[in-house]
């Protein structure tokens, strides 16, 4: 199998397996910090847009999914799509369509799924969901409120820390690296 980032492998499952597109975001935000000079960094921060967008989504921000979903589109590049496995014009139809849902009439959240067409891929993820007990592409469980609203539920210690600890250091005159 073509090498992926062992965090995309982790956000594609969290992304069809458990829905969560929080921790999607999560993963994937720490790599691409991890790896400033990677060249698919506007891709990397398109994938955690499009998860970021339909977090949005599900909980009823239309204005935070919107604005999101149309990042994403402007950050996904064609060559790395293709090199992450994915088939670009069926990824961007799929983005389009979710915007197009959300903006009309009695909007209902649907789970969307990223055209995956590497079956290597496919198979490492089902392997991995299956290892973990989840269905991949079940749709959402809405009332679990730890998925749905996970950015109320979960520990920002570490996260308060880290930018008290960075804002110290632009105080101090010092780089945060």
């Amino acid at each position: 199998m073509t090498q992926y980032p062992e965090a995309y492998i982790s956000y594609l499952c969290y992304f069809h397996g458990e829905r969560d597109y929080f921790e999607c975001h999560e993963v994937m935000e720490e790599f691409w910090k991890e790896h400033p000079d990677d060249p698919r960094k506007p891709t990397y921060v398109g994938l955690i847009q499009i998860a970021v967008g339909l977090y949005h989504s599900r909980r009823g921000n239309v204005a935070g999914a919107v604005k999101m979903l149309r990042s994403a589109l402007r950050n996904l590049k064609h060559e790395d799509v293709h090199s992450l496995g994915l088939q670009d014009e069926e990824l961007r139809d799929r983005i389009s369509q979710v915007i197009e849902a959300i903006e009309g009439e009695n909007y209902q959240f649907k789970d969307m799924n990223l055209p995956i067409v590497d079956d290597e891929l496919i198979e490492a993820c089902l392997a991995i969901c299956a290892e973990q007990g989840l269905t991949w592409e079940a749709p959402s469980q809405m009332d679990n409120e730890m998925l749905t609203l996970k950015h109320t539920r979960r520990d920002r210690t570490e996260v308060i820390e880290e930018r008290a600890r960075q804002q110290a250091m632009r105080k101090a005159g010092g780089s945060s690296k």
